[in-house]
């Protein structure tokens, strides 16, 4: 793990256990950007700011910087009542990728917070196989449905485990590496 993602994961701890992980609007860009922010503050000059040029991975494209903040605000109003809305929601966050680097790991803990409050849920990250994980993101646009089976046989009603939660962080550092 190289210096950078120390310390970000650091700093992923130290947002649950100083409790501001609880401040965090949920669902919101505005939220995101914050656990962007807390994150990589120090470690990246665009901690916390939305994108402004285009980026890619592999063959896929994320959203044109150009149109962002108009998807950014799309999806922010998109419902979050049920698991389904909520992955739809995650998965577009995904598609429209708002930061140049740290993007999964953000969105991991944005998509918890969510499902947290709207069901009383989160994601057991220890039980998703990083493989079936990354293969079912990068499917995720055309269809859904591989990763709200993953993630479904994952939920925990154990919201408040710092354990589940701390494993969770490690995990998605894991999903990042190479």
């Amino acid at each position: 793990m190289n210096e950078i993602d120390k310390k970000s994961r650091e700093k992923a701890y130290n947002l649950y256990d100083s409790g501001e992980i609880h401040k965090i609007e949920v669902g919101t860009i505005k939220g995101l950007q914050v656990i962007h922010k807390t994150l990589f503050d120090g470690l990246y000059d665009f901690a916390g700011k939305i994108r402004t040029k285009n980026i890619s991975k592999g063959y896929f494209r994320f959203a044109s910087a150009l149109y962002l903040e108009e998807i950014l605000a799309k999806i922010e109003i998109l419902p979050e009542n049920t698991y389904e809305e909520i992955i739809a929601k995650y998965v577009e966050m995904n598609i429209a990728h708002p930061f140049f680097e740290g993007n999964g790991r953000s969105m991991r803990i944005w998509l918890d917070l969510i499902l947290k409050k709207r069901l009383g849920l989160c994601v057991d990250w220890q039980k998703v196989d990083k493989t079936a994980y990354l293969s079912a993101m990068e499917r995720s646009p055309v269809n859904d449905l591989e990763i709200k089976v993953l993630l479904q046989n994952a939920l925990t009603e154990d919201i408040d485990n710092r354990e589940i939660f701390m494993k969770g962080i490690e995990q998605s550092y894991y999903y990042e590496s190479e």
